[in-house]
């Protein structure tokens, strides 16, 4: 008999891993809490090769699946007076010349909804997980309209604030602000060429007030990201999208590199979220419902890790259940697989993050040693290759 999992969250991870599922012989239903084309949130994401190496282990051509989006398979990194401190590899490129690339991120939900309902995968929208039980050799779940589900398997997909993971245990730690506001932003369209980067090139200053980054589109357009220091979180509400334009062009004023005219020529600003990662979680699954994703190990934007993480869990876990009849062993060799992995990037990201709320003393030692520090990482290698050289087992 197929056994039937339900799907909370149609993010990344839980559009994967439902693909991954289905891929398995399991009969997937994705419930995902906003109406279709609502849930477009943050501007943009950085896929690495690690996670698009991940989505060819299931059939899918990255090059097919993010053809909206552009390659950045190299990152420079400049001081506060705009001096370059590094120029790194973002890994790649795979054998047939796949390489890191950069995509909206509501494009790339649509892209993999897709791919999900060509394969036969429900997706049913508006459906916000609200409990979550197991019940008997399955579990049951309620939504807030209403609703109700029953299932073999429950897979929380349902982000950084996951219900299923209150549900699974409510004990869990609450998600750890790392002090960042987090904004992003398109051009309305091409800029002069003295505002664009070459293409490819991911392009990320330590402003003095502000952490920016900013790449070129093939359009001639720019796409952007900003990270303002705040040492709490932003409270809904509490930026009209003008003032918040306004906060950003007076926080990045007079910089080496072009952060205020790329805001003045981009007709929406996006933002702000704040930034957070998840600490240690003691438990990821019972017999019958299991995280992934942000649900399990949040992880800091700082890491350029988040997707690709996400992805990586997807496929593991299909992969782990298509194995064997035997669920809770399956849950926990998923667990296994990924725990001492992801928490390790966890940890990786968040020491990304304090580097960009560094006061001016520790930003100008900050500045004065990277070039020589990252010299030295590079000597024997790529010091990300840990990360990025990864492939699921």
């Amino acid at each position: 008999m197929t056994r039937s999992v339900i799907i909370a969250g149609g993010g990344i991870a839980g559009t994967v891993a439902a693909i991954a599922l289905h891929d398995g012989g399991f009969a997937p239903v994705v419930h995902e809490a906003h109406e279709r084309g609502a849930d477009e949130r943050g501007a943009f994401v950085t896929l690495a090769v690690n996670g698009l190496n991940a989505l060819r282990d299931l059939g899918l051509d990255p090059g097919v699946l993010l053809a909206a989006g552009f390659p950045t398979p190299r990152m420079v990194l400049r001081g506060a007076s705009g001096q370059p401190l590094a120029e790194l590899p973002l890994g790649g490129p795979l054998p047939d010349g796949t390489t890191t690339t950069t995509i909206r991120r509501a494009d790339l939900y649509a892209a993999l909804r897709t791919e999900a309902e060509r394969r036969g995968i429900p997706v049913a929208y508006g459906k916000r997980l609200v409990h979550a039980a197991t019940d008997g050799p399955g579990v049951s779940v309620r939504f807030a309209d209403s609703t109700s589900a029953g299932a073999d398997l429950l897979v929380g997909a349902d982000g950084l604030h996951s219900r299923t993971r209150r549900a699974l245990d409510p004990a869990a730690p609450a998600p750890r602000y790392l002090g960042l506001l987090n904004a992003g932003g398109f051009t309305a369209g091409p800029v002069d060429p003295a505002l664009r980067p070459a293409l490819g090139v991911m392009q990320m200053a330590f402003g003095r007030r502000a952490f920016f980054g900013w790449a070129a589109a093939p359009d001639g357009s720019v796409w952007w990201f900003a990270n303002p220091p705040r040492r709490t979180p932003a409270e809904p509400g509490e930026f009209t999208p003008d003032r918040w334009r306004a906060h950003l062009l007076e926080l990045l004023a007079g910089e080496a590199f072009p952060a205020a005219a790329l805001i003045e020529a981009s007709t929406e600003v996006i933002g702000p979220w704040n930034t957070w990662d998840v600490p240690r979680l003691p438990v990821w699954h019972s017999d019958r419902i299991v995280l992934v994703g942000d649900a399990a190990h949040a992880v800091s934007p700082s890491s350029g890790q988040g997707a690709s993480m996400a992805i990586e869990d997807a496929v593991t876990l299909g992969r782990c259940l298509a194995r064997t009849t035997d669920m809770p062993a399956a849950l926990a060799a998923y667990e296994a697989a990924r725990r001492k992995r992801v928490e390790k990037v966890v940890a990786y990201g968040r020491r990304s993050s304090s580097t960009k709320t560094a006061g001016p003393v520790g930003a100008r030692i900050r500045d004065a040693m990277m070039p020589v520090v990252m010299r030295m990482l590079h000597r024997n290698g790529d010091p990300q290759a840990w990360i990025l050289e990864h492939r699921v087992a």
